[in-house]
């Protein structure tokens, strides 16, 4: 029989799956605004700037980059589930705010609360998902993990498509929303147990890298070690394909005639591919960490850069796939990297430096996406993010070495000082 701090996904499949159905929900709930609320600024509000459309991405992109900043900090000091439940509490007045919403600026602020709510219950079901499995299974872990994430993210974006062409733009597609959020909250009260007992017992006290204070791990995963910075560009650039499915692709695909559900279906298919996390992640943990990365981000920006070359809904689902394929290739290997890279007793603190430079992407991604549609047209926003894909894809080829726990050929730089320093739970 296990002991208690056994680690392994079988040894916790309970608790493993909880997190799996939580992540699911956190997918969906950002999944359901998908498709629906870029039109709905457009076709209800009447917003007509599609800067101003894209107000609610930066908004977004932005509070989640700082709150995955804090939320793997305070998962260090406060443990996993807290930080969870804190989360999606937050969420909980979305809905709410979407239904009655009576200008887009309130939508703005709704995504505040989303960016809070996708911060804090993504960063906490991740980490708690490496808790339970332990090194050997990590690249698994967190393919299984984003793969029910994105999922969610398709499976939303698809179900308030159809909602929305069946009855209307709103209510009726955030009352399934209402219904993902409170399931989600009372899940992480009553049925979720904490995790960061199994990172407190896999670490070595003693190892010069542990226990490193929150700054120092701020300066490492930023840009104190070339193999974090270039997975922090990467994941930051990464994000622009995201952003661009969240507000370009729904506006040019209806503006060359195809229907909300058709989008739906387009926006889906792309999110969709993400399921294959699950084999990419594993296969990261045959083969490596770099290949996949590498082969991801000039995929998925060749899907983008097709994207404006073809027309009618198969084609353009076609290379919605290619690009998700693309996506799901580096998405869950970019994570493991500071996974990999990061002491046991600073990991979490670590993977929010990593997301917290991921996710400003969608922030920054917003406002040069939507800079590029506003001024010069809608395709120029695809040739943007395809050029900076494969821009940023070199600088991983270059830079990033291999951090798998078995055969990586990255070591963490040597101390800078001998003197004891403080844990990061007390800085």
């Amino acid at each position: 029989m296990a002991t208690e701090l056994d680690q392994g996904i079988r040894e916790h499949l309970g608790q493993f799956s909880l997190h799996v159905l939580l992540v699911f929900a956190t997918g969906l709930t950002i999944g359901s605004e998908r498709t629906v609320v870029p039109v709905l600024g457009e076709d209800v509000l009447g917003v007509k700037s599609v800067l101003v459309i894209g107000s609610f991405v930066v908004s977004f992109g932005f509070v989640k980059a700082l709150l995955n900043l804090y939320a793997g900090k305070w998962g260090e000091e406060y443990g996993r589930k807290p930080v969870l439940v804190l989360g999606w509490a937050t969420a909980l007045p979305l809905p709410v705010i979407l239904i009655f919403a009576p200008s887009w600026g309130w939508i703005t602020v709704g995504n505040v609360l989303l960016g809070i709510n996708q911060a804090l219950t993504w960063s906490m079901a991740i980490n708690a998902k490496i808790d339970l499995a332990g090194p050997d299974q990590r690249g698994l872990a967190v393919g299984i993990d984003e793969a029910f994430g994105y999922s969610g993210v398709a499976v939303g974006a698809w179900i308030t498509g159809v909602i929305a062409g069946q009855w209307s733009l709103r209510p009726e597609p955030f009352y399934f929303l209402a219904v993902v959020v409170v399931l989600a909250f009372l899940i992480s009260i009553f049925l979720i147990k904490e995790t960061v007992q199994y990172a407190q017992a896999e670490g070595d006290d003693d190892h010069h890298d542990a226990n490193l204070p929150f700054n120092e791990v701020l300066k490492r995963a930023t840009y104190g070690d070339k193999t974090l910075f270039a997975a922090a560009q990467a994941g930051h650039i990464e994000n622009f394909v995201d952003t661009l499915f969240w507000i370009a692709v729904p506006l040019y695909l209806t503006s060359q005639g195809l229907g909300i559900a058709a989008v739906g279906v387009v926006v889906g298919v792309h999110s969709a591919m993400y399921f294959l996390q699950i084999a990419t992640g594993g296969l990261a943990d045959r083969i490596g960490r770099r290949p996949p990365v590498i082969w991801g981000m000039f995929l998925a920006g060749a899907g983008v850069l097709g994207m404006v070359f073809v027309d009618g809904a198969l084609p353009w689902a076609v290379l919605a796939a290619a690009s998700g394929l693309g996506m799901a290739l580096l998405y869950p290997n970019l994570m493991t990297v500071p996974s990999d890279a990061a002491h046991p007793t600073w990991r979490s603190a670590g993977m929010g430096v990593y997301r917290m430079w991921r996710d400003s992407g969608y922030g920054v991604g917003a406002i040069l996406i939507g800079l590029s549609m506003q001024f010069v047209n809608a395709e120029a926003a695809f040739y943007m993010t395809a050029f900076l894909m494969f821009v940023s894809g070199a600088v991983v080829y270059v830079w990033m070495e291999e951090t798998h726990p078995d055969f990586g050929t990255h070591e963490p730089p040597a101390p800078a000082t001998e003197t004891p320093i403080r844990a990061a739970s007390e800085d």
